[in-house]
């Protein structure tokens, strides 16, 4: 099985393109479904999610096309509308195909999805509000059966708690429902309105997604169109957290910093200097890391839960305490253990973990628990003394698009090892 082989304390510098953001282009691919015609998505990364979503498209009738970060869609000969097991299994994030084909063939088998454990993510919001729309549902021996053969009709939905997923399937199932549906307390995420732009460049009518309210007008039918996918904001904090903890500087191309706020305040806090120019982003480590008093995962635009492993990670070198309040996942801390193995000093007690400052890391060999946590582990190792492995890379590969080369034209000695 390959693994990861870091050998630490090379300084980062040198630019890097950010690829498309992998929450984006996912909700995208599902969207696609509805469409009548061919669509073209530019920026598109590859990802073991991306191959998997492919696989669901193919499955569903769908012809697919995928080459230099182009995916070509054609749609028209869909009539499936079974998700395997197998293919469900391979990525949480499959549940957003569910809003997708309900709409395009009013009818939908799934089994429960897979991906990242990180806690209890329940898709009752998902299926309640589905079921508003129209949509019956029944499970049996762990599968879903949706049917919307009588119609789907918006309505008014007030999500319980602003979830990205929830707000995709409505969004979905919605686009091409009999008159207008309205989202209350909807997830305010740049994902959710580069799904709207999306959808409404194929001709959909959805108003005020960025805000607690979207709204969705109706339409019969979607045509093919051309989307290029936004810059994936978690794979550039990444990249910004390996030149904090080698010393670097380091130049991102592609970023959106006005989706970053709350990152870039946590970085400047800790002593980066952070120059942003239009769509380009220059960070410079300071020779010391400072600590950041107190950071809080919470929906955007606060600070990320996603982004959470990847500043712990930096922080870990930080001078001084730093308190980090996980509010959204509550196994998020799995890869703390490993993180620690490299030499942190990581306490966690529910969900807080408190980071104490050590002067340096030091190689060891660790497992990757999860997406996120593979990218703390890398930045760790790319930090410590001596050489560092990370095994069961699989999670990593879901996020991110070649990391290890990346890094590599940056200046690590990093590489990947069967």
């Amino acid at each position: 099985m390959s693994k990861i082989v870091i050998n630490g304390g090379k300084r980062l510098t040198g630019e890097v393109t950010v690829q498309g953001a992998k929450n984006s282009v996912l909700p995208i691919l599902a969207a696609a479904v509805l469409c009548d015609g061919v669509c073209v998505i530019h920026n598109c990364p590859d990802l073991a999610d991306v191959d998997t979503s492919i696989k669901i498209l193919r499955n569903f009738g769908a012809k697919v096309d995928y080459s230099d970060k182009t995916m070509v869609i054609d749609s028209k000969g869909i009539e499936n509308y079974e998700i395997p097991e197998s293919l469900m299994r391979e990525m949480r994030s499959s549940v957003v195909f569910l809003g997708g084909i309900v709409g395009r063939t009013k009818k939908a088998v799934i089994s429960s999805p897979g991906g990242c454990e990180l806690g209890p993510r329940p898709i009752d919001l998902h299926l309640s509000s589905l079921k508003k729309l129209g949509v019956d549902i029944t499970e049996e021996h762990g599968y879903l059966y949706c049917d919307a053969t009588k119609g789907i009709v918006g309505t008014e939905i007030h999500l319980a708690f602003p979830s990205v997923g929830a707000t995709e399937n409505i969004i979905l199932t919605a686009a091409t429902a009999q008159g207008v549906t309205v989202i209350h307390n909807a997830a305010k995420e740049p994902e959710i309105s580069d799904l709207a732009d999306f959808l409404n460049s194929a001709g959909a009518r959805i108003y005020g997604s960025g805000s607690d309210t979207i709204y969705i007008h109706g339409v019969n039918k979607l045509s093919g169109t051309t989307h290029t996918i936004i810059p994936d904001r978690i794979v550039a904090a990444t990249y910004m957290a390996a030149a904090a903890v080698t010393k670097g500087k380091i130049t991102l191309l592609n970023v959106m910093p006005s989706h970053m706020v709350a990152m870039l305040s946590a970085f400047r806090e800790s002593g980066c200097d952070i120059n942003v120019t239009g769509k380009s982003l220059t960070i410079t480590a300071p020779k010391n890391l400072c600590r950041v008093p107190t950071i809080r995962s919470l929906v955007y635009p606060a600070f990320p839960t996603d982004a959470g492993p990847i500043i712990i990670s930096m922080l870990s070198l930080a001078k001084g305490t730093t308190v980090f309040v996980e509010n959204i996942f509550e196994n998020r801390f799995r890869y703390i253990d490993e993180l620690n193995r490299l030499g942190a000093k990581i306490k966690t007690e529910g969900k807080v973990a408190v980071i104490e400052g050590v002067k340096a890391l030091s190689g060891a060999n660790c497992v990757c628990p999860d997406l996120r946590g593979g990218a703390a582990l890398v930045i760790g190792g790319l930090a410590a003394g001596g050489s560092t492995e990370i095994q069961n890379i699989s999670h990593i590969k879901r996020g991110y698009d070649d990391i290890v080369g990346v890094l590599q034209n940056l200046g690590a000695d990093i590489n990947i090892k069967e």
